[in-house]
């Protein structure tokens, strides 16, 4: 089943940008799964299990780093 994934992610660090910077990269890294970039949030889409392995590693990584908070909304209807 293909998803799509917005996601917004808000880092509570006084350096924000580092923190996006290293979530963006992972997920540009991650195969089989495409990312949009946007000025607000980004959108993740591809196969349903792909996308969210991907954001379990990377949510669970930007968790163990930094003080995070992800506003996340998924879709089954919605292609991009």
């Amino acid at each position: 089943m293909f998803i799509s994934v917005e996601i917004s992610y808000y880092p509570l660090e006084n350096n924000y940008d580092q923190p996006v910077s290293e979530f963006i990269e992972g997920l540009n890294q991650m195969a089989d799964i495409n990312t949009e970039v946007g000025s607000m949030s980004t959108v993740v889409t591809g196969e349903y299990r792909k996308v969210m392995d991907a954001l379990d590693a990377l949510m669970s990584q930007s968790f163990e780093n930094y003080s995070s908070v992800f506003n996340l909304k998924i879709s089954n209807t919605c292609p991009v």
